[in-house]
């Protein structure tokens, strides 16, 4: 059985629901799965899961939420190469920049992606959520 983290940071409840429903796809294909904050989780941790999907809003100018997030972030960034992960958020302006610059963020870092960054349009409707199953689903 595969051990997926599901770690996320959430401002409005967008992003949490998403990290759920990812959760919930990893289960549904027989995955252990957890969703974890962003303020629980760092390199130390990269190691006890064999896939790890991150979950964060576009906050600002198209970035990831600077105060929790992107320090965690920056701290697992050099734990992931050859590492199966996913990335998820939300975001309400502009479009989806902040989810390729950090496609390409993990990928010089030499993580493998399992699924294409998944943005979500303010509040994810039915359709998203099974997007984010489908993800989760992916990384089991």
């Amino acid at each position: 059985m595969s051990k997926v983290a599901v770690v996320f940071w959430s401002g409005t409840g967008n992003t949490e629901a998403m990290a759920q429903a990812v959760a919930e796809g990893a289960k549904e294909k027989g995955a252990e799965a957890e969703c974890i904050s962003a303020a629980d989780f760092g390199a130390d941790k990269v190691g006890e899961y064999d896939a790890i999907a991150f979950g964060c809003p576009a906050m600002g100018a198209e970035v990831l939420e600077e105060s929790e997030f992107e320090p965690m972030f920056a701290e697992v960034e050099g734990s992931l190469s050859g590492k199966k992960i996913a990335l998820f958020g939300s975001f309400g302006w502009g479009d989806g920049q902040w989810m390729r610059d950090w496609e390409e963020r993990c990928r010089n870092a030499g993580a493998v992606l399992a699924a294409d960054g998944l943005t979500v349009n303010g509040t994810p409707d039915d359709s998203a959520l099974e997007e984010c199953r489908a993800q989760g689903a992916a990384l089991a």
